[in-house]
This record gives C-alpha cells, sequence and structure tokens, in this order.
C-alpha cells in the first residue's frame, strides 16, 4: 500500500505542505489497471485516489495501513490536489479513478455536463458544538461578525466553492452585503502565513488549520457549515461514469471498502489521530488538539438540499440541482 504525499504541519503559523507528485500511475509509468477487484485474495488492483491534503482525508490513510482496501483487492495510491474541483479533470479523464470531493463541486460538475458520480459518503461537519470548518480574522483586523467581512477579502482553498456560498450566508443573515465580499484562491496551507501578513483580511480553513490560527490568537468569525447547513457533507466520493458504468462490479466493492474505512475511522479516533502524525507529517501535539470530522457513508438529505438551495440563491448553479440524480 503507498501513500505520495509529503507535507510538513505544525503548530506555527509558518507551515509547508507540498504534493510530492503528479498524475495517477504505477510505479512503472502505466496508467493503472481496472476489471474488478479480487476480495478474497490473488492479484490487487491498482487504484489512485485523489485526496485533499486535510484532517479528515488521514482515514484513507488509516485504511492503507490497516489494510482495508488490500481486504476488498485493491492497491490504493493517494494523490493530493488544492481542491475537490481540481481533482475533478483527473477523474472524468482517467488519470484518477476515484477521489474525494466537496458536494458543490459535484453539482457544478455535472451542471456542466461532466460525467461525474457521487458514489458515497465520506466526511460531514459537526451539527453541534466548535465545527471542523470556519472563518477567522485577525485579533487586531476589526473584523468581529460575519457582516463586517463586507468590502474585505477573504481567502478560499477554490472559487465557487462551499465555503463560498455560506460566507455568503451568514454574511448576509448578519445584515451585510453578500456581494460586497472579494473571494480569492488561496491553498489552505498558505491561509495563515498569508493572514499574519495581512495579505487577506480573513481565512476559510478546515482542521488542522482552524487549530493553528486559534493558537495563533486569531479571531473567530463564524462556524459557516453550522450556521448554514448543520452537518452538511464535507467530502464525498466520486468515479467517473464511464468506469461506473465499464467496471460496475469494482466500483461497487471500492463503495465497500470506502464505507468499511469511514465506519473505522468513525469507530477509532485515536487511530486517526496517529495516523495524521505520518500522513501529513504532523507534531503530535497538534494531532491531539485537531478536531475530527464526523465520518460515514450517509449523508444528510436535509442540508444537502440546503447546500444546492444556497447555490442557486447565489448564482453558482443556474437551475435547480437534481437531488435525485446528485445522490446515490
Amino acid at each position: 500500500m503507498r501513500t505520495r504525499m509529503c507535507v510538513t504541519l505544525t503548530a506555527a503559523a509558518l507551515l509547508t505542505l507540498s504534493a510530492c507528485s503528479g498524475g495517477g500511475t504505477t510505479d512503472d509509468g502505466a496508467a493503472p489497471a481496472t476489471g474488478g477487484a479480487t476480495g478474497g485474495g490473488g492479484e490487487l488492483t491498482p487504484i489512485t485516489m485523489g485526496v485533499l491534503p486535510i484532517v479528515p482525508s488521514a482515514a484513507l490513510q488509516l485504511g492503507i495501513d490497516e489494510g482495508i482496501f488490500e481486504d476488498h483487492g485493491f492497491d490504493v495510491t493517494l494523490e493530493t490536489g488544492q481542491g475537490g474541483a481540481a481533482l475533478l479533470p483527473a477523474v472524468v479523464s482517467g488519470q484518477m479513478q476515484f477521489a474525494i470531493s466537496n458536494p458543490l463541486s459535484i453539482m457544478l460538475a455535472q451542471g456542466e455536463g461532466l460525467d461525474v458520480r457521487l458514489i458515497t459518503g465520506y466526511s460531514h461537519s459537526l451539527k453541534e458544538g466548535d465545527d471542523i470548518t470556519s472563518v477567522w480574522a485577525s485579533a487586531d483586523s476589526g473584523i468581529a461578525s460575519p457582516k463586517d467581512l463586507e468590502g474585505k477579502t477573504v481567502a478560499v482553498n477554490t472559487l465557487r466553492t462551499m465555503g463560498e456560498v455560506s460566507i455568503k450566508k451568514i454574511v448576509s443573515d448578519d445584515g451585510g452585503d453578500p456581494n460586497g465580499v472579494e473571494f480569492v484562491e488561496l491553498g489552505f496551507p498558505d491561509m495563515p502565513a498569508a493572514l499574519s501578513a495581512g495579505n487577506i483580511d480573513a481565512a476559510w480553513v478546515p482542521e488542522p488549520f482552524q487549530t493553528i490560527l486559534k493558537d495563533g490568537g486569531n479571531e473567530l468569525i463564524s462556524y459557516n457549515y453550522q450556521e448554514t447547513m448543520p452537518g452538511v457533507p464535507t467530502m464525498s466520493v466520486i468515479t467517473a461514469g464511464t468506469l461506473a458504468e465499464q467496471d460496475p462490479e469494482m466500483v461497487d466493492e471500492f463503495v465497500a471498502a470506502v464505507d468499511e474505512v469511514t465506519a473505522f475511522a468513525q469507530e477509532n479516533p485515536d487511530k486517526v489521530r496517529e495516523t495524521l502524525t505520518t500522513f501529513l507529517e504532523m507534531d503530535d501535539a497538534l494531532a491531539q488538539k485537531v478536531l475530527i470530522e464526523d465520518f460515514g457513508a450517509q449523508m444528510d438529505e436535509e442540508a444537502m438540499q440546503e447546500l444546492a438551495d444556497l447555490s442557486l440563491e447565489y448564482g453558482l448553479v443556474t437551475e435547480p440541482v437534481d437531488m435525485e440524480k446528485l445522490m446515490p
């Protein structure tokens, strides 16, 4: 089992995080083969899966380490991307067989005619208490509530995604003009330094970056998911329609593997934290502090509908999302 990730995360505001390889190929340079998984022994099916360099992705590495994918007949290699939308072309082209992506990117891709299939759930925001994604500003920025983001520059990892939609909603609900927020695209690992340098006014981040910003004395502005669509899926698993139709048995077996992985991760958060120290080269103190998302195949349909409605309201999609087509 392999993972090609080479990242460093510490509790410091400055950190480096970089992916260590490009497109999905096997070690000999050939495209990974498909054609069904063995499940009960025999030759493993090589799979390249796209992930983001954030905390919930560690569950997949845990699944590799625990031999869950191998038990289902797969040899999985993980490749990183900046956002779910960035991974979609690699999945559609066949460079990657699977990826995790936020649901809005899947909605947008389907709306643009890309044959991308959402095949199972993966991770979910927390409905109560401290959430796993949030908006932060410097303590001396003068930004104290969502409406103060009007006229300010807010960093998101990719444009036209769930961070943008939910931030517009919290600004509107707080009496501000959502169209007055300037969103800029920036990788999550670069946001703490950019906020410290004053290059952005606020940052929307998941873990571990929200813990890093909190420890750096920054100001929490909002748990934007929890305030707009609590429990919304943060990541789901996707594949290309062509692969789903050409090799449905293999895809079904991979879904079974991922569902077992997420169930195992949900039951063993301490193992997820332990995996973070190698998967993201995170120091143990930070790994013990970060919040971990809920894992599981089941997706909250009410929260997904709220996401679809907000995406229509703010013009990210031009027609109502067909939820029956979207949901697996």
